[in-house]
């Protein structure tokens, strides 16, 4: 495939190397249109930096000084400034600290952490996981217990008794595969601060090699069918997990992005099925895996990877149940899964598919949740949908079934995206995390870049010219498109929509679309939206994965960051920054509220254990020093 060290790399420039992009196109001359058809306050051009907001919440913060003396107290800190240095920081009155690293221990058999040597084979599963991503926290029996996602490692830090991280064992790639999955962990506050609660009866690790049990219309296909699992509803591992949500019947749910990168064949000629294009599966791994694995390898397991790109289902408080990979969710490359309940109880679950020009989706259960009845079939048993966008502001959910696309139910579930393209949804710049306002009927989602758009169309060659909540050709900064559902209904089928914000930088593009929206300026300009939850009270926090290196068109921003927005207002703040080289990622809350935990995820500086040392993803516990409460 190249020369390159494909470890070194994001997991989206290494899909790049599976599908390099032609010459660039000329520029489509249609942002104008584009930003100014929802109304935005006609006499303003979007040059001279319209508020990419709706006419109403555009004209409430358009009215600056009653509107921002209105809402400062919903902003209960001063925000910070840049940083392009090694640590956190965050706002005068609020303090931080580690609540857990890659390597610190859960059980107390398991071997100390070492920054000169690798962590033991036997207790790689028996430590929290690397790169920690989205998480989530409940109450289970008067304890608290958070359950958090290990999206992928770092082979030259994990293994550093190898070349180039790439695995020269079997052993090598468990401990790879260990280091990655789920973590669930009770946690504790002290008088010396939050803690993991070692040894405790609900932790656990879930990884690449844990059974799992598929279900839904898919369970038990063919297509889903190998040797060592002939009937086609037992895999193992979950894999590359990154966002995640929450059930109202309390389990969690971790998602599967990019599976793709998994599997490889022994065999360089091997011939790829046609769907293998589509999910960027190809002949090298990333990680080696097929090398030591044959589960990996293609050219023996060809339907290995169909039994990845899910959303799994974990109920965090019974350790040992088994997680459940729920096919009628759809497969693709998920970034999270925003639940909620429409008026009359049905599950709605919306889904972001992390690839350049793919889709967003919705699933809407055939039943409906009643608190303390059963909950089968609620994430077995309904529709799936993927969102249409109009040039005018409105938009629809177009229904997957095997009328509109001529596809099986359970092709449908496995190949989710051709069945998306067949019915002609809106092509997203990388839809991430995707969050639901508690307190008001509306959804938002992080579309986070897309240097292709305008220029090439996606992996199933669908149309990627600039469009309505995607109105910029080679997208850099990102946008957040906001949708407000019909009859206050998430689950009906149309939905108006705009742009809550548009990232950019006006300091370097003054007057042109890359400057961003009303409410983006110099004091609080960023790139990249990845991460997103609101918080009780209807705060917007966003969390970045972006260009940090502070010069060029990033010139001002500095390190990755969170933010926090108002959806009234439109207001946006910084809250926090990272060190140098990592993503802010995932976020919870304590129970009582005055917590927030955040996680940080491949810090390039040597974090958090200082110079000389390995560098660590955490997660951090951050309060306030009057200990009210931050969300």
């Amino acid at each position: 495939m190249t020369d390159q060290t494909t470890a070194d790399l994001s997991w989206d420039e290494w899909d790049e190397l599976q599908r390099p992009a032609p010459e660039t196109t000329g520029f489509d001359a249609v942002v104008e249109a584009a930003i100014s058809r929802r109304g935005f306050l006609g006499a303003i051009a979007f040059g001279s930096g319209a508020a990419a907001m709706g006419l109403g919440t555009a004209a409430s913060f358009l009215n600056s000084s009653s509107a921002m003396a209105q809402e400062a107290g919903r902003f209960a800190f001063s925000p910070v400034g840049i940083a392009t240095d090694a640590t956190v920081h965050v706002p005068e009155g609020y303090t931080w600290d580690i609540l857990v690293k890659w390597g610190d221990k859960l059980f107390s058999d398991a071997a100390d952490f070492s920054h000169e040597t690798a962590i033991p084979v036997e207790s790689s599963d028996r430590v929290f996981g690397e790169n920690t991503d989205g998480m989530e926290l409940f109450v289970i029996g008067g304890k608290q217990v958070i359950a958090v996602n290990s999206e992928y490692v770092n082979p030259k830090i994990n293994l550093p008794h190898t070349e180039d991280g790439k695995p020269q064992t079997a052993d090598d790639v468990t401990i790879l595969q260990n280091f990655q999955g789920v973590t669930v962990m009770e946690v504790e506050e002290g008088e010396d601060g939050w803690k993991v609660v070692v040894d405790s009866p609900l932790n656990r690790r879930i990884t690449h090699n844990t059974e799992m049990r598929i279900s839904g219309p898919a369970a038990g296909h063919d297509l889903l069918k190998t040797d060592a699992d002939p009937s086609g509803t037992k895999s193992f591992g979950t894999f590359n997990n990154c966002g995640a949500g929450k059930t109202p019947w309390g389990t969690y749910l971790t998602c599967e992005e990019n599976f793709n990168g998994y599997f490889g064949s022994t065999d360089e000629g091997f011939a790829l099925p046609d769907d293998y294009k589509r999910y960027g599966i190809g002949l090298e791994s990333r990680y080696d895996y097929e090398k030591f694995d044959e589960r990996f390898d293609v050219s023996k397991n060809v339907n290995e990877p169909r039994r990845a790109g899910y959303i799994v289902e974990i109920d965090p408080a019974n350790p040992d149940a088994t997680p459940v990979k729920r096919t009628a969710l759809g497969r693709f490359k998920h970034e999270n899964a925003a639940c909620t309940l429409a008026p009359n109880g049905q599950v709605v679950v919306y889904m972001g598919d992390d690839e350049r020009g793919e889709f967003l989706y919705k699933f809407v259960s055939n039943g409906t949740y009643t608190p303390g009845a059963s909950t089968d079939g609620l994430l077995d048993e309904g529709t799936l949908y993927v969102a249409k966008f109009a040039e005018d502001g409105t938009g629809e959910w177009l229904a997957l079934t095997p009328e509109t696309t001529g596809m099986s139910i359970q092709e449908i579930c496995v190949f989710s995206r051709m069945a998306a393209s067949k019915v002609g949804a809106t092509t997203m710049d990388r839809p991430e995390w995707v969050a639901v306002n508690p307190v008001a009927v509306e959804a938002y989602c992080a579309l986070t870049n897309n240097k292709n758009r305008g220029i090439k169309p996606n992996a199933g060659g669908d149309d990627t010219a600039v469009n309505g909540p995607n109105p910029r050709e080679g997208n850099n900064y990102g946008q957040i498109v906001r949708w407000y559902p019909a009859d206050d209904d998430h689950g009906a089928s149309t939905f108006n929509w705009d742009l809550y914000a548009m990232a950019g930088n006006p300091e370097v593009h003054a007057g042109t679309p890359y400057a961003g929206s009303e409410n983006i300026n110099s004091g609080n300009m960023f790139n990249a939206p990845d991460g997103m939850m609101f918080d009780s009270s209807g705060l917007l926090w966003i969390q970045t994965d972006g260009d940090y290196k502070n010069e060029g068109d990033f010139a001002g921003m500095g390190n990755n960051q969170m933010l926090v927005g108002d959806p009234v207002s439109g207001r946006i703040e910084r809250f926090m920054t990272v060190p140098y080289g990592a993503e802010v990622t995932g976020i919870t809350w304590s129970a009582d509220k005055r917590t927030v935990f955040v996680g940080i995820q491949h810090p390039k500086a040597p974090f958090p254990d200082g110079e000389g040392k390995l560098a660590r993803s955490a997660i951090v516990a951050v309060k306030r020093k009057d200990n009210a409460l931050i969300g």
